[in-house]
Parts: structure tokens; sequence; C-alpha cells
């Protein structure tokens, strides 16, 4: 089913002819940074390649240093403090010896980011200005938002949602302790509910959503909770939680993918390993940092079994003790800095799937000094990649993260895509797209498409890629 945000034209005249030659101009001015970025790059390695690979192993000899005292008990952990004070030194000797270069090269690199964002929103073809243009989404007949008054501290409360909520004529329902929300949910479609918005966190998100999707009326998403991944990938502005309500009067509708793991349906993501069974303590929820702290030694060390878990991976069937994967609702941008950790599409109709074998301080410094998980890969400690369905098999019931909320799941685990599952609406304000889609990596690819946007020609920019 085509949304209207999907169904307007794409052609360049939809464009204001000013901002068109501002992105042109944009364009412009990311290639020649990019040119500065690459060549101040060959010359630092040419004028000082011993003390570049002195900076690299310095880097590594600190990562190190850090998981190893995190990773111990007791007062071996100490042993690591004279050679993480020598990395720093050799680190800073490096860095004033290269500071002119190194402060070119930083600034080259902003103003390329910015240069390059501005190009790629505002080109005709990408999906900030496909958003811009869109028509509003008819207004719903009857609007029901459910307020979670406990979620992220309050913040319902804090602004006074249910206040904004009546002067848009939006219904309020406001969950009570042992309320079922998945009734509540229901209850309202069943009522007349044909747009159905979450003020909460992105469990209460996930649950509602799977009541929209079995009805197939639209969801609409109130960044209410404590750290709203699910509102960050839609592009809303997750500190303008009354902002959101404008969905439901002046937004912008199209569909979206769903995840499900066996019976329970996911937003974010499903985590398995580490994260998940850090989750499961009873002391997370009140000392997160603490836990993670007590925790580690044990499920990180060299010699920790941390998860007894077995699937398939793309040129490596049965691959097994891995400490941590992720099971994702489309893929996440793990590679950059800009939007690392959010997604830079909600409708690819596929799983982002994540595994390491990472364990010991010796594989994370590794797996961070080399940068990528391209990189990495060659080691055999990290896969990435995407699919339709997946499967996990396991001995045991296994522990789970499942959009935060812990949960232990009976195998053999089945993941699923639901390609195009949920109708959901964001305000038209809103950006509209995720921080991982504004990237625009240094990549051959993406300078292609620069090139194309300077010269005026009608090409598709990437982004996030």
């Amino acid at each position: 089913m085509t949304s209207p945000e999907q169904s307007q034209p794409s052609d360049q005249t939809d464009l204001p002819p000013l901002k068109h030659r501002r992105a042109q101009l944009a364009a412009v001015g990311a290639l020649i940074a990019a040119f500065f970025v690459v060549w101040l790059a060959i010359s630092m390695v040419a004028n000082d390649p011993v003390g570049l690979a002195f900076a690299f192993a310095s880097v590594f000899v600190l990562v190190w240093s850090v998981w190893f005292f995190l990773l111990r008990r007791g007062l071996v952990r100490l042993v690591v403090i004279l050679p993480a004070f020598l990395a720093f030194v050799v680190l800073l000797t490096y860095g004033f010896d290269q500071k002119y270069q190194l402060i070119v090269v930083v600034v080259a690199l902003v103003l390329f980011g910015f240069a390059s964002r501005y190009a790629v929103r505002n080109h005709p073809e990408s999906e900030y200005a496909a958003h811009r243009r869109a028509r509003p989404a008819p207004p719903a007949r009857k609007a029901v938002l459910i307020i979670n008054p406990l979620s992220g501290g309050g913040k319902a409360e804090r602004f006074k949602l249910a206040e904004e909520a009546k002067k848009r004529k939006i219904e309020t329902l406001v969950l009570s302790p042992g309320d079922d929300l998945r009734d509540l949910a229901t209850s309202a479609v069943k009522a007349g509910a044909d747009v159905i918005g979450m003020a909460g966190g992105d469990g209460s998100q996930a649950l509602v959503a799977s009541v929209a999707m079995e009805h197939d009326v639209t969801h609409v998403c109130v960044p209410s909770g404590t750290r709203n991944h699910f509102a960050l990938d839609l592009g809303l502005d997750r500190d303008d939680v009354v902002g959101a309500l404008d969905a439901f009067v002046d937004g912008i509708e199209r569909r979206i993918d769903l995840a499900r793991l066996n019976g329970h349906v996911f937003v974010n993501n499903a985590s398995l390993g580490i994260y998940a069974r850090v989750v499961q303590s009873d002391a997370y929820r009140d000392a997160k940092l603490g836990t993670w702290r007590q925790m580690l030694p044990e499920l990180m060390g060299n010699k920790a079994v941390c998860c007894d878990l077995e699937f398939d991976a793309p040129h490596a069937a049965d691959w097994s003790d891995a400490s941590l994967v992720i099971v994702s609702n489309n893929p996440y941008q793990l590679r950059r800095f800009r939007g690392a950790g959010t997604r830079p599409k909600l409708d690819t109709g596929e799983l982002g799937i994540f595994a390491t074998r990472a364990r010991g301080a010796a594989q994370v410094a590794k797996l961070v000094t080399l940068g990528t998980i391209a990189q990495h890969r060659r080691f055999g400690t990290v896969r990435q990649w995407s699919s339709l369905e997946f499967e996990i098999r396991a001995e045991a019931p296994v522990a789970i993260g499942l959009d935060g909320e812990a949960l232990v799941v009976i195998p053999p685990l089945r993941f699923s895509s639901l390609p195009g599952a949920l109708r959901v609406r964001v305000p038209r304000h809103s950006a509209g797209v995720s921080p991982a889609w504004g990237s625009v990596p240094l990549t051959r690819r993406n300078l292609g498409a620069l090139v194309r946007i300077a010269a005026g020609k009608p090409a598709a920019a990437t982004s996030g890629k």
C-alpha cells in the first residue's frame, strides 16, 4: 500500500530553485573539503609513517588497558597504569608533532560533514525533501493517545501531555497499575479509534504498534520514555515531547517494517548475550553502571562462557560461542561515528544481524583499533549481515532484552521481518529521517553522488552507506 508520502513526485521542480542552487554549492564545498582530507591524510602517512604506527599501537594499548581494568578484580588491575600512561604520552607527542595537520584534517572533516549533509538532505530525490513536500494525512476520525504516567520518570506529567492532547481533540487513556496495555489498545481500536498513539518507552510502543498492525490502524509515537530509540529512527525530536502530538492533526503517514521473535513483535531490537544477561539482573534497574561493573568480569573475561547460542552466519555455518548477538528491525549503522547505533531506514524489509565473539581485553582492543566491522571480519570475531529471517538454537531457555525489556524465551528463537506492517504518522515539522540517514561517510560512492549533485544532474544521493 502506497503512503501519501511515497506517492508524491520527486522531480526537481518541486524544490525551490534557490534551495536547489544552495544544495549544488554545498556539494561543491563538500568535494573541496574531501580533497583536503585525502591530501592531508596521505601527506601525514608519508611524512611520519613510524609515528603513525606508534600512534595506532598506543590506541590499542589504551583500549586494552581500560578493558583489562574493567574485566579484572583485585589489585592485579593496577598493572595497566604504567602502559596506559606511556601510551597516552606517545599519543600526545604524536598529536603535538602533527598538530597543524590534525587541526586542518578535523576542520575539513567537519566542513565535509555539514556541507555533504546539507547537499544530500536538500537534493530533490532525497527522502528528507520528499517528507517536506508530502501532503498531510487526512484528519483522524477518532484519535486516541495512551499515556504511561511512569515512563521516563514522569515525563507525561511534566509536559502536561493530557492537557496538550485535549487541545488537539485527542482522547487520552492513562495506564494505571494492573492495566494490560495490549487490552487497553485493543479496546480503543474496537471502540472506533483509527489513529492510536502511545506516550511511553520503546517496549510500550512495540505493544501498541502490534495492535495497530493487527487492526490496520495508524500508530503515533510520542517519545515520553527514557531513551526513545524508535522515535529517533522515525526522525522525531526526542526533546519535543508535546510536538509529537502534532502527528495527529498535521502528520505525514508512511508504512514501516516491524519484526517478530516467536510471538513477540518488536520495533527496535532483540539483544542476546552480555546485554541480556545484565538486564535480567534484579539490581539493573536501580544501579545500571554498578551492575555492569559487577558482571563484566564473569561475562567477558578470557575464560568466560556467556552464552550457549548456535546459528548459521554467512560463510560460517554453525557459528557459536557468541558473546553478543543483536537482531534488529532493519539494519543499524555501526561503522561510522555520525548516526552510529541508529537505522538509516525502517522499510528495507530485512532484519539486521550483528554478532561478535570478542571476549577479553585484547580482542576488544583489536576490534576498536581496527575501526570498521568490514575490516575486522577477517579475524572471525564479528559478523554483520541482513536477512528476512534468522534462527538461533540453544539447549536451554534464552535470556533476551527485547526493546529494553527482559524476557526469557524457549528455543528455537525464530526471527522474521514484517515488511510494511505498520502505518505510522510523524509530525510534518519533524525531520522524518534518522541521524544515520543524514550521515554521508567519505566513500567513493558518496563522492560520486556529490559530483552529480554539484553538476545539477538527477541522481539518487547516498546517505548512511
